[in-house]
Order: C-alpha cells, then sequence, then structure tokens
C-alpha cells in the first residue's frame, strides 16, 4: 500500500498526525519519503484494518532491519505491556506481548492481547456482543439467555464486588467468558462470598483484562455481531492463525436452537423475590389477593430465577415445565396462566417445537405473558416472523414506551432477535416499542388474553419500573377466571336448574 493511500485509509492527514503525535508537516515529509518512521507504526497497527504488510510494503530498501523493531516494540517488549491498546487486524504472531496471557481472536483479523482470569481454555467459540449494565455481571453471566456469547462489558470495574450464591440466575453458567477492561481486583461488598476470578475459575469459564473495551464496542457497533475465540491456555502457547480459522467456521446463532439445551426440568417454585426489592416493587393490593394462588405453568426456555420469583410475588402457584413440553402436557396440569420465559438462540429454530404448543394454549383461551424470547415465540404463534438485530439490545438503561399508556420505562434487555411488525396479523397490536431504534417491546391479541413484552420485567438488579406486567398478566387470570365463571353460571343445565 502507497502512502497516500495509508494515509487515507486511517482517515486524512489530520488523523494522521493526530493518532501518531506530531504536525503536518511531519506528515508532508513522509509523503516526500513514501512512508511512516517505523516508530510510528505501533500507534497506526492499534486501528482496525491496519497490518504490518501496510505499513511495510512500500519501504525503501535498506531499512529492512527497521521493520521487525515495531513489532517487538509490540508483542515481545520486556517492560510493562501496554495490554490496553486497540484492536490489531490480520496479526499471526504466536508469541503474546510480554504480560499478556490470554487472546481475544475476532472473524474479522482482529487480535487483542490481554490478561487471562478465571479457568484455563484453549479455544471458547461463539458470539461476542457487549453489554452496557454498570451492576449486575454475575446476574448476566448466570442469565441462560447467553448461552453462545462472550460477553463484553462497557463498565470498566467488573468483579470489584465479588460474588455470592443467591445472584445466580440459573443452576449453571452458560455465557462462555468475559471481557473487561480492568484487572479483576478483590471483592469490596458486605453480601460477597466469593471473589469473580475463583467463582469464574469454578464454573470452568475465562475472563479477558486488559482490553480495550471501548473500542471493541464501537467495532460490534460498526461491523455488527463477530465470532470470537477466547483462549486461555495452560500451556500460554498461542496459535492465531488455528484461532481465527476457529472463529471463521463458528456458524453463528442464526438458525441455532439453544433454548432446549439450557432448558431444566420440570419442578415446583414457590420462593418470592427478595424482601429488599418488595419494598420498591408493587404488590397485590390486598391480603386476600395474595392469598389467593393462580395455577401457572412457566415454560422454561431458559428462564432466570428471578423471573419466577416475580410470578410467585405476584400471586401466583409456579409449575415450571421444559421447554419441549406439549400443549397437551401443558393443559394436562390445568393452569390458569401460562408464562413463556426468555433463552438463548435463534426463535425460528426454537419455535418448531415450541409454537405448536404455544397454539395449543392460545385455542384453550387460557391467559399468555412471555418475555424476550416468550416474546418472539409468541408472536410466531400468532403468525408474525422474527429476525436478528444489527447489533442486538444488551443493558439495563433501555428505554421502552407503553404505547397503551405513554409512559417511558427503563428497562433491563437481553437479546439478538426481534419481532417484525410488518409481519404481525391485524389482530395482534403492538403496545411497546424501543426509543432507541423503534424495534418492537411489545404485542397484544385484540381477542385473546395473551401479551409479551421483549425486555425483562424482573430485572434485578436493574429498574423496577415494569413490575407491573406480572401484575397485569394476573389481572388477566383473574379476568378469565371471572368470565369463565359467569360463563358457567349462565348455561341451559344451570338455567333449567332453577327453573326445577
Amino acid at each position: 500500500m502507497n502512502i497516500d493511500a495509508l494515509i487515507e485509509k486511517t482517515g486524512g492527514p489530520a488523523r494522521i498526525a493526530q493518532l501518531t503525535g506530531v504536525g503536518s508537516e511531519a506528515v508532508r515529509k513522509w509523503r516526500q519519503a513514501g512512508t511512516v518512521p517505523p516508530k510510528h507504526w505501533p500507534a497506526l497497527l492499534q486501528l482496525p484494518g491496519i497490518t504490518l504488510a501496510d505499513l511495510t510494503a512500500d519501504l525503501p530498501e535498506g531499512n529492512t532491519q527497521e521493520t521487525d523493531r515495531p513489532q517487538q516494540k509490540q508483542n515481545l517488549s520486556t517492560s510493562t505491556p501496554d495490554l490496553k491498546a486497540g484492536p490489531q487486524s490480520g496479526a499471526e504472531e504466536t508469541l503474546p506481548p510480554a504480560g499478556a496471557t490470554a487472546v481475544l481472536v475476532l472473524a474479522d483479523g482482529t487480535v487483542l492481547w490481554g490478561k487471562g482470569f478465571g479457568a484455563c481454555n484453549e479455544a471458547l467459540t461463539g458470539e461476542l456482543c457487549f453489554c452496557t449494565a454498570m451492576t449486575g455481571y454475575q446476574e448476566t453471566l448466570t442469565d441462560p439467555s447467553f448461552a453462545g456469547q462472550i460477553v463484553t462489558f462497557t463498565f470498566p470495574h467488573i468483579g470489584n464486588v465479588g460474588t455470592n450464591p443467591e445472584d445466580d440466575e440459573a443452576s449453571r453458567m452458560v455465557a462462555l467468558g468475559a471481557v473487561v477492561k480492568e484487572d479483576v481486583t478483590l471483592p469490596a461488598n458486605w453480601r460477597a462470598t466469593e471473589d469473580f476470578r475463583h467463582w469464574l475459575k469454578a464454573r470452568g469459564r475465562s475472563g479477558i483484562s486488559g482490553i480495550d473495551t471501548r473500542r471493541l464496542t464501537r467495532l460490534l457497533r460498526d461491523k455488527g455481531p463477530q465470532t470470537a475465540v477466547l483462549s486461555y491456555p495452560e500451556t500460554g502457547k498461542f496459535d492465531i492463525p488455528a484461532l481465527l480459522d476457529k472463529a471463521r467456521q463458528w456458524p453463528g446463532l442464526q438458525g441455532m436452537d439453544l433454548a432446549a439445551e439450557v432448558s431444566r426440568p420440570a419442578r415446583s417454585w414457590d420462593k418470592p423475590v427478595w424482601a429488599e426489592m418488595l419494598k420498591g416493587a408493587a404488590r397485590p393490593s390486598s391480603d386476600s389477593e395474595l392469598r389467593r394462588k393462580r395455577r401457572v405453568v412457566a415454560l422454561d426456555y431458559g428462564a432466570k430465577d428471578n423471573i419466577l420469583r416475580c410470578l410467585v410475588s405476584a400471586g401466583c402457584e409456579v409449575e415450571v415445565l421444559p421447554a419441549t413440553a406439549s400443549g397437551a402436557e401443558i393443559l394436562a396440569m390445568n393452569p390458569e396462566g401460562v408464562f413463556l420465559s426468555n433463552g438463548p438462540g435463534d426463535p425460528a429454530a426454537t419455535a418448531q417445537y415450541a409454537v405448536p404448543a404455544i397454539q395449543a394454549v392460545l385455542e384453550a383461551g387460557i391467559p399468555i405473558f412471555g418475555i424476550c424470547l416468550g416474546h418472539q415465540l409468541l408472536a410466531r404463534a400468532f403468525g408474525g416472523s422474527t429476525y436478528k438485530l444489527p447489533q442486538g439490545h444488551r443493558g439495563a438503561n433501555q428505554p421502552v414506551k407503553d404505547l397503551t399508556t405513554g409512559k417511558v420505562e427503563i428497562t433491563s434487555q437481553n437479546h439478538g432477535f426481534a419481532v417484525d411488525e410488518n409481519s404481525l396479523p391485524q389482530d395482534v397490536t403492538v403496545t411497546h416499542v424501543s426509543l432507541f431504534d423503534g424495534t418492537n417491546e411489545g404485542i397484544a391479541h385484540k381477542t385473546r388474553p395473551a401479551f409479551s413484552v421483549q425486555y425483562h420485567p424482573e430485572a434485578s438488579p436493574g429498574p423496577t419500573d415494569s413490575f407491573y406486567l406480572f401484575e397485569r398478566f394476573v389481572s388477566l387470570i383473574d379476568a378469565q377466571a371471572s368470565d369463565n365463571r359467569s360463563r358457567k353460571k349462565n348455561t341451559p343445565q344451570n338455567d333449567a336448574a332453577k327453573g326445577a
């Protein structure tokens, strides 16, 4: 690549001067010389798309010894390494920088070195995503919806409050790994029972610190989801070309049914939300409403435990069935309501067995409430379709407008697919919309007792703006029960009995 093309690729003369810390006169001299001095290469190698080959292609003869110096300084420094450097593209160096023990390799060729923590793994491969939540990293990593994903945390201080058994959202961690900026510190929280690094190691998962997560997030924002490999080998040896090939061979989440993999066996659930949450969350308005327990079957496509707690606190008696439960199995439990949980993977794949079961419940006239993947599956049961989002929504600060009330909620979200509003039939109305990108966040059927939202009303930690949805579900169950009693009371048999 000639010098003029290189300057344009970096963003123009002003940009390359800013990146390398020189003036415009220096850039002019580089044009005359036909090359950038090697001492400035490390700064340029941080840019996505700039490779060592770009910088050496037109290097004048006699400078061949210089070509190794920046690479050695960048990757083999004996001083403290700059592990927070930005992405490098096209790197195939198998020796890590001094102090680096892990690497993150993206399918586009980006290579990021850092410090590994948690359990050693040769190659954890999945979709790289980013989460903007400032708290709740333990909840995030144990949320089954993150199956098949490596989570980049945009908040720099991850692990600083440790971990504890109460904050797990499932019995095991299915997220593949964690990408963080700062090194994990000792826990500083009265609730902590275990260091985050030890917690991660006990679950066989890896983390990598020292990554410029801000730059990485911009890359994901601009290029969309990337397949990545997180490697933290016990040997300390890296085969970058092999890791890159592994990243490029991974098929991606589209078309994957992961719900059946993370779903847990049938079980009863009777635990309410934590006492601290109850102080701020809305609850049924009378003791009589609390005493009456509505029989609810929750379909576990990857349910977080706090969803089940919220159902209990709203006045439900919860029986959980696995994702693959049939319509007959659901109806055999004689539920007053059916809940469709969150979960991972492509809704189009899970729909193959989930939609017939949901449609059986709809035909029976039983109230349905769905969230996240459950929302997408309900839309498909109505006859709609879903699609993969360019970046996805993951974080605890997502604004959503309730079109039925005009109110705006700050919501917690974790999804990479969305409902296509244009595919919905006329008897389905849109109830919620994202104020970030206008995508669908909620639907309701006009004639059947069924509704759903894309976000997580149960999030903890996170906003409690949306607890009313659990109460709405309970009210729907009560209204349906009242209608059923009225219809039963007015049947011809009852009229005949009155006449007798």
